[in-house]
């Protein structure tokens, strides 16, 4: 039986629940953020275990270069090269993959060594929950959230759902008027650049956006949001 309620956790610390009963909700979910570290912009995403396999298949990568502990979980890198046709240089990104019992966590790095990874991951603590990983900024390092954490989560019936915490200024980003009442807040419709309708859902504390996907009906997404929640806890 499909569970009627799930918890997953955004890599800032915040934790999102989705609840309904007459939804599918076994699917796993990302969460991505953006750190500013030493004045640059390095982004993360999080997710199952099987996510660090799955990028390095994708890219190519049957073994990794190096595995060594790392702050309670295992930490591999490799290294490829790549040819871009559009500059006509071959770069080197390096993979970076840390797992802990559940969950993983990846970014790619340019023109760095095992020093540069570790010195950047040593700005910041890992720490594995049973619904996700979060990561924190140690005291003293130059290093910042640029903005809040995302999750991400295809729900049948709705389709892809990304939730984070709601900002003064995606408040301001709200029309005048006020939105459709469901129990998570306010509904909004809206469109994307290429015509395809979206949804914005403004709670106390939370914001999501809700994309249908193909095999979503879309006149049906109100009705669905109408029947669940979704809160930051």
């Amino acid at each position: 039986m499909a569970p009627s309620a799930v918890a997953h956790r955004a890599l800032d610390g915040v934790s999102y629940r989705i609840e309904g009963t007459d939804l599918d909700l076994r699917s796993t979910a990302t969460s991505a953020v953006e750190l500013v570290v030493g004045g640059h912009l390095f982004e993360f995403t999080a997710g199952p275990a099987a996510l660090a396999e799955g990028m390095a298949a994708s890219l190519g990568i049957d073994t990794f270069d190096t595995e060594l502990a790392f702050q309670g979980g295992t930490l591999r890198t490799a290294t490829t090269r790549e040819y871009d046709p559009q500059s006509q240089l071959v770069e080197t990104p390096t993979l970076i993959a840390w797992q802990g019992r559940k969950h993983s966590l990846v970014t790619r790095l340019y023109r760095s060594g095992i020093e540069d990874v570790l010195a950047l991951l040593r700005t910041f603590r890992i720490t594995e929950h049973d619904d996700g990983l979060s990561l924190a900024p140690d005291a003293g390092s130059d290093c910042r959230f640029a903005g809040p954490a995302a999750v991400i989560k295809e729900v049948p019936g709705l389709g892809l759902v990304e939730m984070s915490r709601r900002t003064k200024e995606r408040s301001a980003q709200l029309p005048p008027w006020q939105g459709g009442k469901v129990p998570t807040g306010e509904l909004y419709r809206d469109t994307l650049s290429d015509g395809r309708p979206f949804f914005v859902l403004s709670g106390s504390r939370l914001w999501a956006t809700v994309v249908p996907l193909a095999d979503t009906t879309v006149d049906d997404v109100p009705g669905v949001l109408a029947r669940c929640t979704l809160r930051a806890v």
